[in-house]
């Protein structure tokens, strides 16, 4: 079964001997719900859970065994732009999703869905009776309310890349309550397994009957007194982006009101105290096998911390029971081993290949104009790569985990480049100099190089200390390398949200970051490969002017030419030629050198406490999507037992 087509009601393999339909099993009439839920139904504060479910509930594969009702699943977090912290584990419910072993999409908040013979149109059949989280209904209506935020001008000046086609936005249309359509004037064969990642969570995150109180059109009485309530509002269009700000963002999660669909859902704003926490969803339509309405942990907290070390401290001290972000750098295997016994937990693997974990990334759209001019000049980018000693920094910094590369598909991959991952990775100064020599020949008295106003060429890096990155070490070595080849590279460290934010308005000079691609996402989240998508922030008024040539600026002729190959990459009429169109895609950007790669990881760890059920080992991760998706949290439970 290919993308393009999806029949009602099949009988799906999962990973595990158990198998299931999607038709409603025998015990249908028969639902049972988490103690808790259960005291509020006997209180009368929620109706009876067969009332609170769908007419067809998604039923979920077992990796492990059937869990058990209770428990809090504990983790930590840091202050300001670590929201993705929580989307991972909590905000991965899309249209559709990948199965649990990665071979297919499925149905998820679509029960179903039909695409035109032309992958143009996508028909997509919601699941009749859901509810949100505040237990009002789930529709066709609120789709379409995402679809008007979407298309206001207002509210989404960018669209995201992956709801925009070569003539233009996505058309959705309602057909009834249940369905809807989405329509693109050209061929998409990549929309369905773009729905399946991550950003293909928008149009079922905006619940119209919460939301359209904070939008003048639908509330023009009474939205000034929304407005005058809310001190960091000015109008009411900054009203609404704090009150349905999306959710890879902090607003998202800085707002406890707004319904969901999600598993658990936020008792207190993100920030807003040391600890923050998220409680099972009464209304959540996801049962197991058994038919159990799902999550098992009644709820989920993040400790506030300041630092990646005091996370690591927290794990000696047992106080988490699952997480890797953060923790999983090779540098922290041997201590973490060391203090198992004490902590009670053990260590998974994850399969979290991206194109490359540590990406140099000038802004090739640099406000500034000298600096603009130098490093869109190739033979600049050449010599800084060269100028980079990339083993030094993987066996000082990494451990020796990892292999120096330039930002493409990892050697496992379909699509893996030898000549894009090798290439100019040698640590060689004197061809460093050579290259450089070509762009920024003078140097002044201090020997670094001088720009082409006579001033001193200085490039500023900003640096974000997260997930265990240790990229603030990283940038120390580069700058020692770029000063040895005449190069005046500084640091300045900021936390993520306000490197997102400069990034994303193209006012820096330069940052650190990696990259998904390095796998068979490359197809659906190819943002270093060309400036596609929402995240490409060495490039962003490129990426603005690929989604509408009337706004950005306008690129080069050879990034013309990658945006023009992407489109016969989407529009392939079969997977051979698809993947055929993306070596050519790749083969273009390799020549284009767009960014400059270091490190290419082997794969991370994470740590489970000993109790912690039904946690994959390995995680399967790719791209953009909110692990552990696809075989998602809801699914954790704790045992009666630890694991010897």
């Amino acid at each position: 079964m290919g993308y393009f087509s999806r029949t009602r009601n099949v009988l799906t393999p999962s990973i595990a001997a158990l198998a299931m339909s999607f038709a409603l099993p025998a015990w249908a009439t028969n639902f049972t719900q988490a103690p808790i839920l259960g005291e509020r139904v006997s209180a009368g504060e929620l109706p009876p859970v067969e009332e609170r479910l769908p007419e067809n509930p998604l039923v979920f594969e077992t990796v492990e065994s059937i869990g058990e009702y209770g428990g809090t699943l504990r983790r930590a977090i840091l202050g300001g732009g670590d929201q993705h912290n929580i989307v991972r584990v909590i905000g991965h419910e899309n249209l559709v999703r990948w199965s649990v072993d990665w071979t297919e999409i499925k149905p998820n908040i679509a029960e179903s869905w039909d695409v035109s013979e032309d992958a143009t149109t996508f028909t997509f059949h919601l699941r009749e009776g859901m509810r949100w989280s505040d237990g009002e209904p789930f529709t066709a209506d609120d789709i379409m309310f995402w679809y008007e935020v979407f298309m206001d001008e207002r509210l989404t000046p960018s669209k995201h890349a992956i709801y925009v086609g070569p003539e233009g936005p996505v058309k959705v249309s309602k057909i009834d309550d249940y369905t809807v359509e989405f329509k693109f004037d050209e061929p998409n064969g990549l929309f369905i397994p773009n729905l399946a990642y991550g950003f293909g969570y928008y149009p079922v995150n905006y619940p119209k009957h919460y939301l359209s109180q904070f939008h003048a059109d639908y509330n023009p009485d009474g939205i000034q007194a929304l407005i005058d309530a809310e001190p960091a509002a000015d109008d009411w269009v900054s009203l609404f982006m704090l009150k349905a700000g999306a959710m890879h963002t902090p607003a998202f999660w800085q707002n406890p009101d707004r319904p969901t669909l999600h598993p658990w859902k936020l008792k207190n704003a993100y920030g807003s105290s040391d600890r923050l926490v998220a409680e099972r969803n009464p209304y959540f339509w996801k049962v197991d096998a058994e038919g159990q309405q799902l999550p098992y942990f009644d709820r989920i907290t993040w400790d506030q911390v300041e630092d990646p070390e005091t996370i690591l401290l927290k794990a000696f001290n047992g106080e988490i029971d699952y997480m890797n972000r953060h923790l999983g750098r090779p540098a922290n295997r041997a201590v973490l081993t060391d203090n198992a016994e004490r902590g009670k937990y053990h260590f998974f693997d994850t399969n979290d290949l991206p194109s490359n974990g540590a990406i140099l990334m000038l802004n090739l759209n640099n406000p500034d104009p000298v600096k603009n001019e130098v490093v869109n000049n190739k033979d600049f980018r050449v010599g800084l790569s060269y100028a980079v000693n990339r083993q030094e920094i993987i066996d000082l910094i990494y451990l020796g985990s990892g292999r120096p590369a330039q930002t493409a598909p990892q050697p496992v991959s379909p699509l893996y480049n030898e000549k894009m991952a090798k290439q100019f990775t040698e640590y060689d100064p004197d061809k460093a100099n050579e290259y450089l020599d070509k762009v920024l020949p003078e140097k002044d008295d201090e020997g670094f190089r001088l720009g082409p106003d006579g001033e001193r060429f200085s490039l500023v890096f900003m640096v974000a200390d997260v997930f265990g990155a240790q990229f603030p070490d990283v940038m120390e070595l580069v700058s020692i390398y770029a000063a040895d080849v005449g190069l005046d590279i500084q640091i300045r460290m900021s936390d993520r949200s306000r490197l997102q934010e400069l990034a994303s308005s193209a006012q820096h000079d330069a940052y650190i970051w990696n990259c998904a691609g390095g796998q068979s996402d490359a197809y659906t989240s190819p943002e270093c490969y060309l400036p596609f998508g929402s995240a490409v922030y060495w490039a962003p008024e490129w990426a603005r002017w690929g989604v509408d040539h009337n706004t950005g600026i306008e690129p080069p002729e050879n990034i013309k030419a990658l945006f023009d190959q992407y489109d016969l990459v989407k529009s392939a009429p079969d997977a051979d030629t698809r993947k055929a169109e993306m070596e050519k895609l790749l083969e273009m950007s390799a020549d284009a050198f767009l960014t400059i790669g270091l490190v290419q990881s082997d794969p991370a760890f994470g740590v489970a406490r000993n109790n912690v059920r039904n946690v994959p080992d390995p995680l399967p991760i790719s791209g953009q999507l909110w692990y552990p998706s696809p075989y998602v949290s809801q699914m954790y439970y704790e045992g009666g037992k630890e694991l010897p």
